[in-house]
């Protein structure tokens, strides 16, 4: 699924922006811009990667641990790509053996 994968790119490069935000806000005491600018665009992307990770769910018929795994994915920093991969190389698995 197309969208499942960019989202879950969209999501890691949104935490990227926001933890370097952050880093220039509280180490460099440079200001909060940068978090002002990617705390909205994480947050708007986090929520997209759940709406997006539940109809993978049901489209791809993931069971609900996979599903609540992708869904803890998106918690960690750049956790949703990995989680991406898996599923795309383990879906892969499955159509290979059926």
């Amino acid at each position: 699924m197309t969208a499942f994968r960019v989202v879950a790119f969209a999501e890691a490069v949104s935490w990227a922006g926001l933890l370097t935000g952050m880093f220039f806000k509280y180490v460099v005491d440079a200001g909060e811009r940068g978090v002002q600018v990617f705390g909205p665009i994480h947050g708007t992307v986090f929520l997209c990667y759940v709406v997006v990770t539940l109809v993978a769910w049901r489209r791809l018929h993931w069971s609900l641990p996979v599903a609540l795994v992708g869904l803890a994915a998106s918690i960690p920093p750049f956790c949703t790509v990995l989680f991406e991969e898996w599923v795309r190389r383990r879906s892969r698995t499955f159509t290979r053996s059926a």
